[in-house]
């Protein structure tokens, strides 16, 4: 009689204990007639669950590393460029981030748990032992003015860094790009030239021979937009269009030779196109405008440093209604930027940990739309120009305006000349003397009109941009005809000192790259054109 009750007990005292080497089971579980040792319906129906629960641990076990994994992978991609800028070499020139994709793919796939943090941790002692150097990088980043004498705008520059787009390990930019801001704003200075003295002084023009043009289509599908230059590295341009779409570009000085990059779809929210773009300072991210009508968004934000999600936009709509005509970025130590648009408004967009807050500069000095906002380089103060025909200088950090000008025609832009701070350029809708360049101390005071006659339409339209070359002495216009005009500010004359034949159509912009003698334009013939002089 005791043996059945000493089997069952130890039965019992089996299951609870880990100690004997066997599966736990619960107790519940084995019937109190059963043998213990046989257990085959328990050993079918508990080790299941047992197994299930095992699968589901394991599951979230691999989750967690991979996780862990992706995160070593970002310290490790950090760290490698901050060693490639120690060094005195741009992200991207350190082609190294590429080993990080292959980890992600095939260290994560398997289930091994204990390799990948201590393969990903090795490198992070490197980042500490790297910092001393920092100081020697950071001149190589400097982009100095254009060389007083020369009449073309050939200046002896730095090699540009690589393009952002080929350093593109999938990882997030965003606080990486916080660190290295404030280094390159502080760092990026020109030297003031007086050119105004020289303004309008020469009785004959200074010409450029230009060696023929080189036609690509654009690859957009509809009408071309806007055509802009990378601050921080000239052999990269990037085009909008209609369609929706923003290309990015890269320009060899060999050759000349132009070759696409990539292309990302950048409607809006409304499906609305980017109306205007422009460059972070950085070099990394591409910023655009819409409009402000139906609720759409209003401000994005294209990552060129990441391949997942590369457009977002900001939440913040403060432009009230119409189209967003402009944005701009500030020549200032903290980045920011400025939009103006159809509500008569400026608004300034400020970088603040990691993300942008706006501020009202000015809506009731304007009586209709900005058209243009630029700020000057030597102080906190703005140019704005809008269709009342009107140039308001305005005081950021005075919050007050320091003068306005009413000319005699509307305002479509304004340019800031890249070498003499104190000058400045006007579109308006004049022929003939469509663009009007001004001394900020001189207030209301022209110092020069310049213009061209078209052919084919006598509408002037806010599409056609100019753009300065790098020593400042030249400007570069679009026209309705299929050339680009070229003006010497020191010629005497108003006319064109050059017409360049440059596509079959209008002509929108033609920009000056900073390194090499090369000019790149845009025209309604859906054709990007670039031009050796």
């Amino acid at each position: 009689m005791k043996r059945p009750k000493l089997e069952k007990d130890d039965g019992w005292s089996r299951h609870p204990s880990a100690a004997n080497g066997s599966a736990p089971r619960p107790p519940a579980a084995s019937p109190s007639d059963a043998p213990p040792p046989g257990g085959e319906e328990d050993d079918e129906e508990l080790p299941e669950e047992a197994v299930l629960a095992l699968i589901a641990h394991h599951e979230r076990e691999v989750e967690r590393y991979k996780l862990k994994l992706d995160a070593a992978e970002r310290k490790l991609a950090d760290t490698r460029s901050r060693l490639a800028r120690h060094r005195g070499r741009a992200p991207d020139r350190n082609n190294q981030p590429p080993p990080p994709p292959p980890p992600v793919q095939k260290a994560a796939a398997p289930d091994r748990r204990t390799p990948p943090p201590s393969q990903r941790e090795a490198p992070k002692p490197s980042a500490p032992s790297q910092k001393p150097p920092a100081p020697q990088a950071r001149p190589q980043l400097v982009i100095p003015g254009a060389g007083h004498s020369r009449p073309a705008p050939r200046p002896a520059l730095p090699v540009p860094k690589k393009s952002p787009s080929s350093s593109s390990p999938s990882l997030v930019q965003a606080p990486q790009r916080k660190a290295e801001k404030k280094p390159k704003r502080e760092i990026v200075q020109r030297e003031h030239q007086n050119l105004v003295q020289s303004v309008k002084k020469s009785s004959a023009p200074t010409t450029l021979k230009f060696y023929g043009g080189t036609l690509v289509s654009s690859q957009h599908k509809r009408k071309l937009r806007c055509l802009e230059l990378c601050p921080a590295d000239d052999q990269l341009v990037i085009t909008s269009a209609l369609d929706g779409m923003v290309t990015l570009w890269q320009v060899q000085s060999s050759g000349p030779s132009i070759s696409l990059l990539s292309t990302t779809n950048c409607f809006s929210s409304k499906q609305r196109w980017p109306e205007d773009v422009a460059w972070h300072p950085d070099g990394d991210t591409i910023f655009a405008v819409y409009t402000a009508d139906g609720g759409d968004t209003q401000v994005s934000m294209m990552n060129l440093n990441t391949s997942g999600q590369k457009v977002t936009f900001l939440q913040a709509k403060p432009h009230t209604k119409g189209i967003i005509n402009n944005i701009n970025f500030m020549p200032w130590s903290d980045t920011c930027f400025m939009t103006g648009g159809s509500d008569h408004a400026v608004m300034l967009w400020q970088e603040r940990d990691d993300s942008w807050n706006h501020k009202k500069v000015h809506r009731d000095l304007h009586s209709s739309a900005v058209m243009g906002v630029a700020g000057l380089q030597q102080r906190k103060t703005i140019i704005s120009v809008g269709m009342d025909k009107r140039i308001i200088s305005y005081d950021v950090s005075a919050e007050r305006a320091e003068y306005k000008n009413l000319i005699d025609s509307k305002c479509l832009s304004v340019l800031l000349n890249p070498s003499d701070f104190n000058l400045y350029m006007v579109q308006t809708g004049s022929p003939g003397r469509q663009l009007r360049l001004f001394d900020i101390r001189l207030r209301q005071t022209e110092v020069h009109a310049i213009g061209w006659k078209q052919t084919s339409s006598e509408s002037q339209s806010a599409l056609i941009n100019q753009s300065w070359s790098p020593d400042g002495w030249y400007l570069s216009s679009g026209s309705a005809d299929p050339v680009i005009h070229i003006f010497d500010i020191r010629y005497q004359g108003q006319k064109p000192c050059q017409s360049v034949q440059a596509h079959q159509k209008r002509v929108f912009k033609a920009v000056w790259h900073q390194t090499f003698p090369v000019l790149t334009s845009i025209s309604s013939d859906l054709n990007v054109a670039i031009h050796k002089y």
